[in-house]
């Protein structure tokens, strides 16, 4: 009977704090996503920041074999949620169709700042607009070709000034090799 008693209180005190827990896990994980995880209008979660963790040093095999189950999906950190998307239509929505509605954010362009600078990469709205229209100039059919016409023309010359060299000598030797290493290049 002590033992059946001890059972009851065990359970009593244990049900309460099961279903606190609970609560304040869902409420801590749709205060994070902003989202229902169930929601059918969103990438389901396939993971949180330990899942990443856990697989440190096979990360890209891991989200690889996570976006074969799923094209498009989302991790939780503790402070935002992360989209993960290998669906070429969603890939040209945001890079492309619906530019506009991503901002890279403040926090983003702080941390990306020392590589790309104050660039395309992490412009937005009107100023991302500006950078376009620059860098679309400069990969027009007309200047990307005047420009590979001339680094083709260069290493062509040089390409040949090997191969002469090799004739005048009456030495044989492998083209692959030689374009493997590229030492004619230089």
């Amino acid at each position: 009977m002590d033992e059946f008693l001890r059972t009851v209180f065990i359970f009593l005190w244990s049900t309460p704090l099961i279903l606190i827990f609970l609560t304040f896990s869902f409420i801590t994980l749709r205060i994070f996503t902003g989202k229902s995880p169930m929601n059918r209008e969103y990438p389901p979660v396939k993971g949180t920041l330990f899942n990443l963790l856990l697989h440190y040093n096979d990360a890209h095999n891991y989200l690889t074999r996570l976006a074969v189950t799923s094209s498009t999906f989302r991790f939780l950190t503790p402070t935002q949620s992360y989209i993960f998307t290998t669906d070429p239509r969603n890939v040209e929505h945001v890079l492309k169709a619906g530019f506009g509605k991503y901002s890279r954010g403040e926090r983003n362009r702080e941390i990306m700042a020392d590589l790309f600078g104050r660039g395309i990469f992490l412009a937005d709205g009107e100023e991302w607009r500006q950078q376009r229209k620059l860098a679309s100039l400069e990969f027009s059919t007309r200047v990307l070709r005047d420009f590979s016409c001339s680094v083709f023309r260069t290493n062509a010359a040089k390409l040949v000034r090997v191969i002469s060299g090799f004739a005048v000598a009456g030495q044989i030797f492998d083209m692959q090799v030689s374009n493997l290493n590229r030492s004619w290049i230089s």
